[in-house]
């Protein structure tokens, strides 16, 4: 299956980019925590979804708590989750006050980049097709024409 890709124009006219155009990944729909998990119980697994889905909903808590404990965490060899901070500058260190100028908090994500598993951005752009999300609109909608009953010339 490809990464399916919307081109896009930047309107922001405060932009450098202003009247470019870009690529955009285009997500055809979003897997639920419990469709994931079935669809794991059905990769020739002994585990039911059921069980899947009561160690994934455990590790999401795990993941969570370490996080909040100020832990890095390692997924495998999928990458690393770690928190990150986004705050106001402040003139002197002691300035800086942690409820009015930290403004978000973010979790983040580091693919691996070992050997078994290398989902750096070029290693992914090799191991990837793409195709332009408009395409597959008009492949669906041509294949709909050809499906309907004017069209078969009865």
């Amino acid at each position: 299956m490809p990464v399916f890709i919307k081109v896009t124009k930047n309107n922001n006219p405060l932009s450098a980019a202003y009247g470019k155009h870009y690529g955009r990944v285009s997500s055809t729909s979003t897997m639920t925590y419990s469709e994931l998990c079935k669809h794991m119980s059905e990769h020739n697994s002994v585990y039911g979804e059921d069980v899947c889905l009561g160690v994934a909903t455990k590790l999401q808590k795990c993941i969570l708590e370490q996080l909040l404990e100020g832990k890095k965490v390692q997924f495998g060899e999928l990458g690393t989750f770690y928190l990150s901070v986004s705050s106001d500058g402040t003139a002197t260190e002691e300035d800086f006050n942690l409820g009015q100028d930290i403004k978000g908090l973010f979790l983040c994500f580091a693919p691996s980049r070992t050997d078994v598993n290398n989902l750096s951005s070029k290693m992914l752009k090799k191991k990837a097709s793409f195709m332009l999300a408009k395409e597959l609109v008009e492949s669906k909608s041509k294949k709909k024409t050809s499906d309907s009953p004017e069209s078969s010339g009865d």
